[in-house]
C-alpha cells in the first residue's frame, strides 16, 4: 500500500462494532495470537497471519510497533502455494496413462481419474515452494476504518476473514452511500459520480467548486475506462490521452457507458494528489502523495503520521466531491438543471 513511503493503493473498510476497553492489552494478545506462521512440510495452499510493518519478518511485534497514535499499522503476510495448470494437466495425462497400462483398462470411470488427479496434485504441491505477498494495514480507532493494500477480491476476503478471526469486528466496504437508501434507478452511483466529475472538471477548466470549502482541482488525466452492462454482457472502452480530452470516450457516454474508472489530479489546498479511482468500490490505485518539503528521514513515526494525513485529505476530497453530486442528483432539480448542461458539453 504505501504507509511508509511510495505510492499508496487500497481498498477503505468501515469497521463495525467496538474494541475493548483495554485495547492494548487485547490488541497485544491477539495481533500475536494470529501472527503469520511459516507454512509447514506438506500439502497445505496457503498461510497467512500478521507481520510488522517494517519488518515483514517480525511476528514478535517487540515493543508495540503496530501502535502509532490513534492508528495500528501492521501488515498481512499470504503465502501461497500453487501448480501451474499446464504442468498439472501433463502430469495427470501422464499418469492416466499409466494406471490404464498397468491395469490393463481402455479407459477410466471418473471416479478414477479424479482420484489420479487429486494424488498427483497434492504430490506436486508437496514440492512446490510457497510464494509471500504482503499487503499493509492501517487501521483508525477512532474514526473505525481500516485501508488495506490490495484491490483483489481474494486477497481482500482472506484479509477480512483473518480480521474478523483476530478482533471479532466485521469489516464492510467504506462507500459514501447507503444502497439501500437510494432510489429506484440508481444502480451505479459511483459510475454516475465519476462520469458527473468529468463533466464539472471541464466546466470551469479544472475547477470544482464545493460549498463551505472553496474551489478544488479536478483534471482527469491519461486514461478514463467506460462501461455498461453487467456480468458477461459488459462492454469496455479504454480511453487515454495526455488529458482524457477524447472524443471516443465522449461517444461512449452518449451511448449509455458511465466512467468505472479514472486517472485524476486532485488539489485541495496546497496539496495535489494524482491517482486511479475505482468508482464502483471508491477505492484508490498508485494515489502519488505531495512531498513535504520538511521531511525527516529519520523520524519513522511523523514520516508515516503525515502519509496517513494526507491519504485522509485526498479521500475526504473525493467524498465532498460525491456528498455534492448526491445532493443534486437527488434534487428535483437534476432533470432540469443539471442534465441540459451535460448534454450540452456531450454535443448530444
Amino acid at each position: 500500500m504505501g504507509v511508509s513511503k511510495g505510492t499508496l493503493t487500497f481498498t477503505r473498510y468501515r469497521v463495525a462494532g467496538d474494541v475493548p476497553g483495554n485495547l492494548a492489552d487485547f490488541m497485544d494478545r491477539q495481533i500475536k495470537r494470529f501472527a503469520f506462521r511459516e507454512l509447514t512440510a506438506g500439502t497445505d495452499e496457503k498461510a497467512l497471519g500478521w507481520t510488522s510493518l517494517d519488518n515483514v519478518l517480525d511476528t514478535d511485534f517487540e515493543y508495540a510497533n503496530y501502535s502509532l497514535g490513534d492508528y495500528f499499522v501492521f501488515s498481512l503476510r499470504i503465502d501461497r502455494r500453487a501448480v501451474p495448470p499446464a504442468l498439472l494437466k501433463l502430469r495427470v495425462l501422464k499418469a492416466e496413462k499409466e494406471f490404464r497400462e498397468e491395469k490393463g483398462l481402455k479407459k477410466l470411470y471418473k471416479a478414477q481419474r479424479e482420484d489420479i488427479r487429486e494424488t498427483v496434485k497434492l504430490g506436486l504441491l508437496s514440492r512446490a515452494q510457497p510464494v509471500p505477498s504482503f499487503h499493509e494495514v492501517c487501521w483508525s480507532i477512532s474514526d473505525k476504518w481500516v485501508l488495506f493494500g490490495s484491490l483483489t477480491e481474494k486477497v481482500n476476503d482472506d484479509f477480512k476473514d483473518l480480521f474478523k478471526r483476530s478482533f471479532n469486528l466485521s469489516l464492510s466496504p467504506f462507500i459514501p452511500w447507503d444502497p439501500g437508501a437510494l432510489p429506484e434507478g440508481i444502480t451505479h452511483p459511483g459510475r454516475e459520480f465519476l462520469t458527473w466529475l468529468w463533466f464539472k472538471s471541464e466546466e470551469r477548466g479544472g475547477s470544482v467548486m464545493i460549498p463551505g470549502t472553496g474551489d478544488v482541482e479536478v483534471i482527469f488525466l491519461q486514461k478514463i475506462v467506460l462501461e455498461s452492462g453487467e456480468g458477461e454482457y459488459a462492454e469496455t472502452v479504454a480511453c487515454r490521452g495526455l488529458h482524457a480530452d477524447l472524443e471516443e470516450g465522449k461517444s461512449a457516454l452518449r451511448k449509455g457507458k458511465k466512467v468505472t474508472e479514472a486517472r485524476i489530479q486532485l488539489g485541495a489546498g496546497n496539496d495535489h494528489f494524482e491517482f486511479t479511482f475505482k468508482a464502483d468500490t471508491f477505492s484508490f490505485q498508485s494515489l502519488k502523495l505531495p512531498v513535504p518539503t520538511d521531511a525527516d528521514d529519520d523520524d519513522r513515526d511523523g514520516r508515516i503520521l503525515e502519509r496517513i494525513a494526507l491519504a485522509e485529505t485526498a479521500m475526504k476530497t473525493m467524498e465532498l466531491l460525491f456528498a455534492l453530486f448526491l445532493e443534486k442528483r437527488l434534487s428535483s432539480e437534476w432533470e432540469s438543471g443539471n442534465l441540459p448542461p451535460m448534454k450540452k458539453w456531450l454535443g448530444a
